[in-house]
């Protein structure tokens, strides 16, 4: 039987990343104002048309890949081993923490994005929090 635990978290998850997917391929525009304000936004989208159809194509991708991973989540969620359900969470936990210092080591010395990264590092951390959460629930059930 599959943990709920497991499955909700992967249910949440997907669907931020099956929302925030679909919102970077088809509106992508939105997404920037609303993420960083229209100043920086207008910044973000380009200045000749060469490099605006660069930064879009490259966000659809961006956009599609988080589609696909959200479509993963939603799979992986079904999944009832125990034994893959914590190796799946410690594996979250890496690569949120992985985001983090990304964002602590690169993208807060970007000049137009500078002042996200501490909001998008609390994000990530309170992610990983969510699969550590889930990990100590599991591990306190193994041992009980």
């Amino acid at each position: 039987m599959a943990s709920s635990g497991f499955l909700l978290i992967c249910m949440l998850h997907s669907m931020v990343a099956l929302t925030c997917g679909g919102m970077m391929v088809f509106y992508t525009n939105e997404v920037f104002v609303f993420g960083h304000g229209s100043e920086i936004a207008s910044k973000l989208v380009g200045s000749t048309p060469h490099d605006q159809l660069l930064i879009r194509t490259s966000d659809s991708f961006s956009g599609l890949l988080l589609f696909a991973i959200g479509f993963l989540l939603f799979m992986v969620a079904f999944v009832n081993d125990k034994e893959f359900q914590n190796f799946f969470a410690k594996g979250c936990v890496l690569l949120h923490v992985a985001m983090a210092i990304w964002r602590v080591f690169f993208e807060r010395k970007l000049e137009e994005l500078g002042h996200d990264w501490l909001r998008q590092v609390v994000g990530d951390f309170v992610l990983g929090l969510s699969w550590v959460f889930f990990l100590v629930y599991s591990w306190r059930e193994k041992y009980d």
